[in-house]
């Protein structure tokens, strides 16, 4: 998935762009190169919303919502949209702020006593507006394998854990995207306003907005048999390699991550919910009353930049898409494109994805939804449909992500090719299977059981289970040393070398973690943890 902000859409160098012109038609072979590009990638389904001048002009599906099944997408399948879904938790607490409930530079602790960063310091100064920004000093991606693969803990108890989890540079120093903030922001929600973050946001946003088919449960999902499926390569070496093939749907976030990235929502909610961003907070529904979700000042502080990011650095194809800033601001990143500002967000969660693109001085709004980790084949499409209305020369923007895509892949093989040659495959291990044996706790993950199995004895002999993670267990195959590595049930989890620590007395005091691959995706943040026998454990296994 990982719940996380795709890189952000680039910009062509501004002389290259046409005259502004006044906003055109949506462009008539729209439908035949969707069709070809998911056709050449292998994507089952795709849809699209375009926003004009405050009214909705496209919301339509392609393709299908699982591979293997006739069900066509449409303008009501709902998809899980990510971390786009984290400007809907800005909007819970930007009605919050409405209402005079909170301030977005409140410290945090004034509304929840029981919050704690790792740092007391930090603890007492951390912001709501500081929850939503990415520069707490958190790592990138920190503490995400509480939610992804699908966590049993609850928000709370995620909440909790937060206090466990060692920062990687100082406070408000620099940017790192979080996802677990998101999480304290939707235990806040509840704790100033009395209802969960589900119910506020379908009561107070999502209704009020008109997205009636969005919905904020996993459960809810599960239960619309109008859903797009999970999709991904997971056979290959690396991930993004091999065919394709439908995820397990329940395993890819927890309820307890939901204010990060967990909405599901289709086309048609897509358009209204720009209807409203655009509006700045105010939308016409189709009845023609003018409905106020949150007010101007709110949409004005939730799209000013906080955070500058910095700034990418693409291949020769995509040279011409490189921003020249970017910035967080409030659950929204704010970029350039060809001398344009765009308030923007990419979501991912495993095997779906969803770009949304604001371009404010247009009053245009785009939004792409997939059930495929083909990223290419969204993000061109989406930079196709962006100079189309900005009247830039056209450009096979599917190709030049491709590139991009290709080398990241084979970079990832050649690492993994490296790895391999300096590998001491005869390199035994310190103990007998049943020295590694035992129960293992982490400070801010929780427990992990390593056991002895019988039945794979020539493979290691040992299985590992992440016991608040249903699903995340498999073998433990002996690599060199005292390192394993994983050989999960589920093939969509990516595998992690597994390095046990040995004491003066040879016992095993500490267990590490690592990604296999190279290119694994953030949220996969093994390298975080250090699990320690729970009997010496200093610390609540959780």
């Amino acid at each position: 998935m990982a719940l996380r902000c795709l890189p952000s859409v680039a910009v062509l160098v501004a002389t290259l762009f046409i005259a502004h012109p006044a906003l055109a038609a949506v462009p008539a072979d729209l439908d035949a190169r969707v069709e070809s590009s998911m056709k050449s990638h292998g994507v089952p389904g795709l849809a699209i919303a375009i926003v004009e001048d405050g009214k909705p002009v496209l919301a339509k599906g392609y393709g299908v919502r699982k591979l293997g099944s006739p069900e066509r997408v449409d303008a009501d399948t709902i998809f899980p949209t990510g971390s786009t879904g984290k400007a809907i938790t800005t909007a819970a607490l930007a009605v919050l702020v409405d209402e005079g409930k909170l301030k977005w530079d409140d410290k945090v602790i004034d509304h929840m006593p029981g919050f704690r960063m790792y740092d007391p310091w930090v603890t007492n100064e951390m912001t709501v507006r500081d929850l939503l920004v990415h520069r707490s000093g958190l790592g990138l991606g920190a503490g995400d394998l509480m939610f992804v693969p699908a966590s049993s803990r609850s928000r709370a108890d995620t909440v909790h854990a937060l206090r466990y989890i060692k920062p990687a540079t100082s406070f408000r120093s620099g940017y790192a995207y979080d996802n677990v903030l998101y999480a304290v922001a939707g235990q806040l929600i509840e704790e100033v306003s009395g209802q969960s973050w589900e119910v506020f946001v379908r009561e107070r946003v999502l209704k009020p907005a008109g997205m009636t088919s969005s919905v904020t449960e996993q459960s809810a999902r599960f239960a619309n048999p109008n859903r797009a499926y999970p999709h991904g390569r997971v056979s290959g070496r690396v991930r993004g390699v091999g065919e394709q093939s439908v995820l397990d749907e329940r395993k890819t976030l927890g309820d307890n991550g939901a204010p990060a990235g967990g909405l599901s929502s289709s086309a048609n909610d897509m358009a209204h919910w720009m209807q409203v961003q655009l509006g700045h907070g105010t939308w016409t529904n189709p009845e023609g009353k003018q409905v106020q979700v949150f007010s101007e000042a709110q949409s004005k502080e939730m799209w000013t930049p906080a955070t500058l990011m910095p700034l990418p650095s693409w291949p020769p194809k995509l040279k011409a898409a490189q921003p020249k800033f970017s910035a967080y601001a409030l659950g929204w990143n704010v970029t350039d494109y060809g001398g344009a500002k765009l308030i923007a967000h990419g979501g991912a969660i495993f095997g779906v994805q969803t770009y949304i693109v604001l371009i404010p001085e247009r009053n245009l709004g785009i939004a792409v939804q997939m059930n495929a980790e083909d990223v290419q084949v969204m993000r061109g499409i989406a930079l196709e449909l962006i100079d189309h209305y900005l009247g830039a020369p056209k450009n096979d923007w599917v190709a030049a992500f491709d590139e991009f895509m290709q080398l990241r892949l084979d970079g990832g093989l050649a690492a993994l090719d490296a790895t391999a040659k300096t590998r001491a495959s005869k390199a035994g291990a310190s103990l007998p299977v049943s020295g590694y044996a035992g129960k293992y706790a982490d400070a801010w993950y929780g427990p992990i059981t390593i056991a002895l199995d019988k039945s794979a004895q020539d493979k290691g002999g040992l299985r590992i289970d992440f016991t608040q993670s249903p699903g995340m267990a498999g073998r433990l195959e002996h690599w060199q040393h005292d390192t394993f590595r994983t050989v999960w049930d589920d093939s969509s989890i990516e595998p992690a070398y597994v390095t046990f620590g040995l004491d003066a007395e040879g016992k095993v005091d500490r267990v590490t973690f690592k990604p296999v691959s190279p290119i694994a995706d953030f949220s996969y943040d093994y390298a975080d943890l250090q699990f320690v026998p729970v009997q010496d454990a200093a610390v609540k296994a959780h």
